[in-house]
């Protein structure tokens, strides 16, 4: 969904709200994990989930098309790194089929919402 011009802050964007629903649920996840992963996969996987959503919200904040797509893509850098945090978590047994399954549909639609946004973003600074 287009963001409309009335937006007040990035946490009406429907790609914040997504990728907030995915780091919740990572940060929910990686609490079940073994100690030893504390300072390893556990403190990458969450770093990664939040700068998804941090850099959604900076670019926002920004008030620039080309710096907020600039944010966006580095959202977008971070919610692929994520993915990769997860397949890991998978080979190493940290997280089920299931669970894996559910989250990697979860980050896909995250990816879907953020690249319709840097789409809209990318047609904003072109009209300008």
């Amino acid at each position: 969904m287009m963001p409309k011009q009335s937006l007040n802050s990035f946490e009406e964007l429907d790609c914040y709200k997504e990728c907030r629903t995915l780091r919740i649920r990572i940060s929910e996840v990686q609490r079940k994990w073994p100690s030893e992963e504390k300072y390893r996969l556990s403190d990458q996987i969450l770093r990664s989930s939040r700068s998804v959503t941090a850099n959604i919200a900076e670019g926002f904040g920004r008030h620039h098309h080309q710096e907020n797509l600039q944010y966006c893509r580095q959202a977008r850098g971070s919610l692929t790194e994520t993915l990769e945090h997860l397949i890991t978590a998978k080979d190493e047994k940290l997280i089920v089929d299931d669970g894996f399954a559910s989250l990697r549909e979860q980050l896909e639609l995250c990816w879907r919402l953020l690249n319709g946004y840097i789409g809209y973003l990318q047609k904003a600074a072109k009209q300008q």
